[in-house]
C-alpha cells in the first residue's frame, strides 16, 4: 500500500479550526498524483498522449477530527479497474500520528483526451503501469455499469 505524509497547514483549516473538506480532496490528490508519477504518469507523459484523469465522485467519511500542526498520512489502495484502463477506482484512508484512522474516501476517475473532450481506454504503456500495480484484497475489474451505480442525472433549471 502506498502512503503519503501530511503537515496539516493554518491553510487546510476551515470555519472550525478543523481540517477543511478542501484540505482532504487536495491531501489525496497529492497522494494518487504522488503515486501515478512513481509509476510513469506524469505532466510530461500524459502531455505525449494528450490525456488527463478526470474524476466521477469522491465519497468522504469522517470519523473524527483533525487539527494543524500534527501530521497525517494518506493511503492509496487501487480497488478497481477497466480492463482498457478507461475507469480507475481508488480507496484512500487518513491516519493520525497513532494510526488512528480518521476519515475515508472512495474515488472513482477515468482517463480522458484532452483534444477530443472524450473518455479513452490507456495507452499500452499506461495499461501495463496499472497492471502491475498492487491490488486491494477486493479489488474488481470495473465497467461502464459500475460508473453509473448511483444513478446521477443533471437536472437543467
Amino acid at each position: 500500500m502506498f502512503f503519503k505524509e501530511f503537515e496539516i497547514r493554518w491553510s487546510d483549516l476551515d470555519a472550525n479550526r478543523h481540517m477543511a473538506n478542501s484540505a482532504y480532496i487536495n491531501f489525496m490528490s497529492h497522494t494518487r498524483m504522488a503515486y501515478l508519477g512513481q509509476l510513469g504518469f506524469n505532466q510530461v507523459s500524459m502531455a505525449i498522449h494528450n490525456i488527463g484523469p478526470v474524476v466521477f465522485y469522491e465519497h468522504v467519511y469522517y470519523f473524527k477530527e483533525a487539527f494543524p500542526g500534527r501530521p497525517v498520512k494518506v493511503s492509496l489502495e487501487f480497488v478497481g479497474m477497466s480492463e482498457d484502463g478507461m475507469f480507475f477506482e481508488f480507496r484512500h484512508n487518513f491516519y493520525d500520528i497513532k494510526g488512528k484512522n480518521f476519515a475515508r474516501c472512495e474515488m472513482m476517475g477515468a482517463w480522458i483526451d484532452l483534444k477530443e473532450r472524450k473518455l479513452i481506454g490507456l495507452p499500452v504503456e499506461f495499461l501495463e503501469a496499472f497492471q502491475a500495480m498492487e491490488q486491494s484484497k477486493d479489488f474488481k475489474v470495473l465497467t461502464k455499469e459500475d460508473t453509473r451505480k448511483f444513478v446521477q442525472v443533471p437536472k437543467d433549471l
